[in-house]
């Protein structure tokens, strides 16, 4: 990828494809830092792009971090090898210096569009004598390469769109290949470097389709045999826009602090896309590259709709609860939003012991979409007491002491092994030993004197969740208030 920001949704989605094909053919999956532009690099942007594939789960197996047999893997260091191409395709006449300035090609881009033309360079330097490049040179004219676009390209297979070409020579004028300051533009970059690190497939933006029939140009000017092409159709919003960058809400780093789980972004990305035989929510990575087939993939822009995202991430965290080693993980970072988003309200201790908190996240499992819901206002329950009234609860049943010592006697009895099955059943028999009270109003006054609210889970999994000390302690306390 380019570093000119952080790692968004398009840029994951490419770099999944690529993993999960190299993975499927027990290939290498490489992460190679396009960092020609220097202008438009962002310090820091090739670091980040390496933590977010990390975080994400489909590391590279060769980068600028982790090294590899054909590094370097920043082209911004691998400049020498650039120059020595150029002046092998300057030697074979398959590309010539361009002493053009910046105001002449300026001028005939401001006239191509006065005329409603796509601005292209006219090709002027191409019919240099060598003896007036000599004399240019001696000049200390300043100069950068180009190359011959010839016409005639021959046709490529595409991997997804099959069948292609484009000649490049009829609508473009000689591209530059080489800069002025010595870097290199990404059509020679890419080429040069995807030959001598060996590579056998680019699957890469359906914006560079066009640009491939040029890079086959290039492979034949030095006499190469290309890789395989395979371009991917664009990742758009549900409604057909453009995923907008501005927001930043399709960076990562975004979704990862927000608490989303990286198996979601890699499941719905794919899920709204193609190359599989049928479409499925709560697909593994390893499902994702066990039934991948390149064929597969369609030419039809992927439709992104990320109000969905919260489901997807739901199926997944109910899959790292039920994992015993990722559950460990969840309830330390439980923990810690407890205390953060709690901590000034005197946060018992006993609320964040293990035992507790793996509780919580056992009973809630499936019912909520990100970590964080459970620190929101509507479980604040299960880590601070509520402040209920005597008064309060009278006003649902007259019967509130007969209520309360049914439940504390329910809860002695009850002290062994609690679960929501047979709270339940016990609480349909409480209720028949009250005079006229209710079984909705029983559950009502319960579910105050517990929550302090009145709604959320139900009752039999709040009395399991806070367990036979923690219930008797608040029935005793909104009695005696």
């Amino acid at each position: 990828p380019v570093v000119t920001g952080f790692l968004h949704l398009g840029g994951l989605r490419t770099a999944l494809y690529n993993y999960i094909f190299a993975k499927t053919h027990q290939g290498t999956f490489i992460l190679r830092v396009e960092d020609t532009d220097q202008n438009r690099v962002v310090p820091g942007a090739a670091e980040g792009i390496e933590d977010m594939l990390d975080w994400a789960g489909i590391p590279p197996d060769e980068s600028p971090r982790r090294g590899g047999s054909f590094g370097p893997y920043q082209q911004s260091h691998r400049l020498d090898l650039y120059r020595r191409a150029s002046d092998v395709l300057l030697e074979r006449g398959a590309a010539y210096r361009c002493f053009c300035t910046p105001q002449r090609l300026q001028l005939l881009k401001k006239e191509a569009l006065r005329s409603q033309q796509t601005p292209r360079y006219d090709n002027r330097c191409r019919h240099l004598t060598p003896t007036e490049v000599s004399e240019k040179l001696s000049q200390g004219l300043d100069w950068v390469v180009r190359f011959r676009l010839e016409k005639g390209v021959e046709p490529f297979r595409d991997l997804v769109y099959g069948w292609n070409k484009h000649e490049v020579a009829d609508v473009e004028g000689d591209p530059v290949i080489l800069k002025g300051d010595g870097f290199p533009t990404y059509h020679l970059a890419n080429v040069v470097d995807d030959h001598y690190m060996g590579i056998s497939h680019v699957l890469r933006g359906t914006e560079w389709l066009t640009s491939t029939s040029k890079h086959l140009l290039l492979y034949k000017a030095f006499g190469w045999d290309p890789p395989q092409f395979g371009h991917l159709p664009l990742l758009l919003n549900k409604d057909g826009g453009k995923l907008s960058k501005r927001q930043g809400d399709i960076f990562l780093e975004r979704f990862a602090r927000d608490g989303y789980l990286p198996e979601a972004l890699l499941d719905i990305i794919t899920n709204c896309g193609s190359g599989f035989a049928e479409k499925q929510m709560g697909r593994t990575l390893e499902e994702l590259i066990s039934q991948f087939e390149i064929g597969r993939i369609t030419t039809h822009s992927a439709l992104l709709d990320l109000e969905k995202l919260p489901e997807f991430n739901r199926i997944h965290l109910a899959r790292h609860i039920e994992n015993e080693g990722l559950r460990q993980k969840l309830i330390r970072q439980l923990q810690l939003l407890v205390e953060h988003v709690y901590g000034d309200q005197q946060v018992d201790q006993e609320v964040l012991e293990k035992e507790y908190v793996e509780r919580v996240l056992l009973l809630r499992k499936g019912h909520i979409s990100l970590l964080r819901n459970l620190v929101s206002s509507d479980y604040s329950y299960l880590w601070v007491r509520p402040s209920v009234s005597r008064e309060q609860l009278q006003t649902i049943s007259g019967e509130v002491d007969e209520i309360g010592k049914l439940v504390l006697g329910l809860m002695t009895r009850q002290a062994a092994v609690l679960t929501v099955e047979e709270l339940n059943k016990d609480l349909r028999s409480l209720q028949k030993q009250t005079k006229e009270t209710k079984y909705s109003s029983v559950m009502k006054l319960l579910r105050l004197a517990l929550s302090g609210q009145q709604h959320g889970p139900s009752v039999a999994e709040m009395m399991v969740t806070l367990g036979p000390k923690e219930v008797c302690g608040r029935i005793h306390k909104a009695l005696s208030s």
